[in-house]
């Protein structure tokens, strides 16, 4: 009976053991999850504030860029500033921009991060047709690494499902 016993006992702070180390690890996984979503959220808020540094900072050096569904071009690896740039002149005309995502898949392996989300942009620019909101609607495929302990944005792919509105806002 006693061998039985101690038997049970060796088990018992094997397996507390073992589910603590589990429970760690599964804690250690939600608080980088909600690490990359915070820099994706971050991203689109940035944006929409015209906060161009903060902006740059979600993302790596040089992203690969995928705005084909969108008529962007084939995919291509550029610099965090040329998106910037290139966001910083597009949506200069409008008078707002709101994007809203969710639906968040996030797969972490290690220092590297897949996410997939919904998203919905709305710009806004007040004109004479009163046709004054565009909307995009679809998802983003992302990529993220940790980079000097920040996670960054080294894959950026915009999936357009539609656009509703005025197309042609900034010519109104």
């Amino acid at each position: 009976m006693k061998k039985v016993s101690f038997i049970f006992v060796l088990f018992l702070v094997f397996f507390t053991g073992c589910a603590q180390k589990c429970d760690w690890e599964g804690h250690e996984l939600l608080i980088e999850r909600n690490h990359v979503i915070d820099r994706v959220n971050a991203l689109f808020i940035a944006t929409d504030n015209r906060d161009w540094a903060s902006v740059k900072a979600c993302f790596s050096d040089s992203v690969l860029f995928d705005m084909s569904s969108m008529g962007g071009g084939e995919p291509s690896t550029i610099s965090s500033q040329s998106i910037v740039d290139a966001w910083d002149e597009g949506l200069k005309a409008l008078k707002a921009i709101h994007h809203q995502a969710g639906n968040y898949v996030v797969k972490i392996n290690g220092n590297e991060a897949d996410v997939f989300c919904y998203a919905i942009a709305t710009h806004f620019l007040p004109n004479k047709t009163n046709k004054n909101v565009r909307t995009f609607v679809g998802s983003y495929d992302l990529h993220l690494r940790v980079e000097n302990q920040h996670w960054r944005i080294n894959k950026f792919k915009y999936n357009l499902k539609y656009i509703d509105g005025n197309p042609d806002l900034e010519k109104s």
